[in-house]
């Protein structure tokens, strides 16, 4: 059986299908089904605190592992990923992934703010709150940034991923947010981004810790997905107003990133926009994101940077803004290709090839340079 390749075919799919079965299997155990609570209570399966039988809390390995994983697993994850965060960076490569990963943030801050601005920041339009689209747009799918700008662009532009990958994870999120009023105290940031940090160290200082840790990226994806899912309704996924606001976010995510990426690149003299448009996703992980800046909440609570109510109203909108920045992850991994592949023809037709690296050659000097090379093949 083909399981992985299956689940792949699905954009973002080691992240969105364990996260929806997940939330299936919570959805079920939320129904209170009287024969399969019968059965658990049969095999002598703890109740709840409401006095249920859940066979997703049926504790030991299982509950830890399915159920309550989700914080340490993502811990783990942000280690991983910090180890690949390369620092050494070529000139071009730098500029390009300075820019995009610049753009994108400034981009889902400004859309962030002005929506919170004119809507409620905990609800606002269509039930998109501001952590919701600000974790979506600045977090962006590198693998598909990867493949999109192999194929279709030039060295540099892959290059750019190195800087590009620092938005993985909760760290832009919790600056906006901050930037925003939110009250995270330094504390707060420290217990969440430490861990990419030491992993970014120990991945610098050490290319086998590096090699070592390279699998954690995706290994543990599906699992703290799965984790995250068994703390959500199915229900949300199928809620017009959640569907609405994922893909309202989904087409604010591809039309304001690549917009302001392609920007960016004109004002820089930049010609090929293959890269803007490659990095105009939102991240199958970015859905761990609500989870993480919720646990820093609690931190800040902890430190009385934040009240109780503060921390239960995040709390409140994490699994809606976790299935909306799902569904933003399933639709811009079709938008973008397709933006791709339409730019790609549209630069062509005006002798734009962006699989070449520019280097600030006219016309000419390209088409002697051209020349040279097929005398020398000859």
């Amino acid at each position: 059986m083909n399981i992985k390749d299956t689940i792949e075919k699905v954009p973002g799919g080691l992240m969105v299908v364990p996260l929806l079965l997940g939330a299936f299997l919570n959805t079920i155990d939320q129904m209170h089904i009287p024969a399969v609570m019968n059965v658990l209570k049969f095999l002598g399966a703890p109740q709840t605190e409401e006095g249920y039988y859940e066979f997703l809390q049926i504790g030991g390995f299982s509950q830890e592992l399915f159920k309550d994983s989700a914080l340490v697993l993502i811990a783990l994850f942000l280690f991983c990923v910090g180890s690949q965060m390369n620092l050494k960076v070529g000139g071009k490569a730098l500029k390009k992934g300075v820019l995009l990963t610049g753009s994108k943030y400034f981009a889902g801050v400004a859309v962030g703010m002005t929506l919170g601005y004119f809507f409620d920041p905990m609800s606002g339009l269509f039930g998109l709150s501001t952590l919701a689209i600000i974790a979506g747009m600045t977090n962006s799918n590198s693998g598909m940034y990867a493949a999109l700008t192999g194929k279709f662009g030039n060295r540099s532009d892959v290059g750019g991923l190195s800087i590009l990958a620092i938005n993985d994870g909760p760290f832009f999120t919790l600056v906006a947010l901050g930037v925003l009023g939110t009250a995270f105290p330094m504390i707060s940031f420290i217990a969440v981004l430490l861990p990419i940090g030491i992993g970014m160290l120990l991945g610098n200082w050490d290319p086998k810790i590096r090699e070592f840790l390279k699998p954690g990226e995706s290994i543990t994806i599906p699992f703290f997905a799965f984790a995250l899912g068994a703390g959500m309704d199915l229900a949300n996924f199928f809620n017009p107003t959640v569907l609405a606001g994922g893909l309202i976010l989904a087409i604010l995510t591809f039309v304001c990133s690549a917009g302001m990426g392609i920007l960016m690149f004109k004002l820089f003299k930049e010609k090929s926009f293959i890269a803007p448009i490659s990095e105009a996703s939102t991240a199958g992980n970015a859905a761990a994101t609500p989870a993480a800046i919720a646990a820093a909440a609690a931190v800040a609570v902890g430190a009385g940077a934040m009240t109780q109510a503060e921390l239960e109203a995040i709390q409140n909108i994490v699994p809606i803004a976790t299935a909306q920045i799902s569904i933003s992850t399933i639709t811009t991994s079709l938008l973008c290709p397709i933006g791709v592949i339409l730019m790609d023809k549209y630069q062509r037709k005006r002798g734009i090839d962006g699989t070449r690296e520019d280097l600030g050659l006219n016309n000419a000097e390209r088409t002697s340079g051209t020349q040279e090379r097929h005398a020398v093949n000859d």
